[in-house]
């Protein structure tokens, strides 16, 4: 007496379009970032449009408080100034770049209570509406790094660390 399974082996052709589907499965998670998920973001101020390329050094916009570069990778450190207004990140997001082992400042003022947090670094501060909130720390990792609100799920800029 033969004994019969009661499914057939798939065929080759079934077999690599499902290693397919797990390998496009297992890309998008990988790419997920925030341990929220990327739906915590307004439209538009998502990871799909905070994370593009990174443009060469001489197309990034100098957003730190002094407006000057001289102390990039020295480590006199770079301070980044940011507001929330009526839910409107001031200046509009970009990035600021900074050198490899600079020491970094984000000082952060909103109008309402929220988290700041600067993925890569898993560096959060607690923000208080009407008071300036500060998150110091070396960038000690290269790469371009997103720093947001959880509760509001703004981009507020992005750290090019170099």
């Amino acid at each position: 007496m033969s004994r019969r399974t009661p499914f057939p082996a798939p065929s080759p052709a079934v077999r690599l379009a499902l290693l397919g589907l797990l390998a496009a499965v297992l890309v998008a998670l990988a790419g997920a970032g925030c341990s929220r998920g990327d739906t915590h973001h307004k439209p538009g101020t998502g990871h799909e449009v905070a994370t593009g390329s990174v443009p060469p050094a001489t197309d990034v916009p100098d957003r730190s408080a002094n407006g000057s570069d001289a102390g990039a990778g020295t480590g006199a450190g770079t301070v980044v100034e940011i507001a929330v207004r009526d839910g409107e990140v001031v200046p509009a997001p970009g990035r600021v770049e900074v050198g490899l082992g600079e020491r970094v400042t984000l000082r952060v003022t909103g109008d309402t209570d929220d988290e700041l947090h600067v993925h890569g670094y898993d560096k959060t501060a607690e923000l208080r509406a009407g008071e300036a909130a500060e998150l110091a720390f070396t960038a000690d990792r290269a790469g371009v790094f997103d720093v947001e609100t959880h509760g509001s799920g703004l981009v507020l800029t992005q750290l090019m660390v170099r």
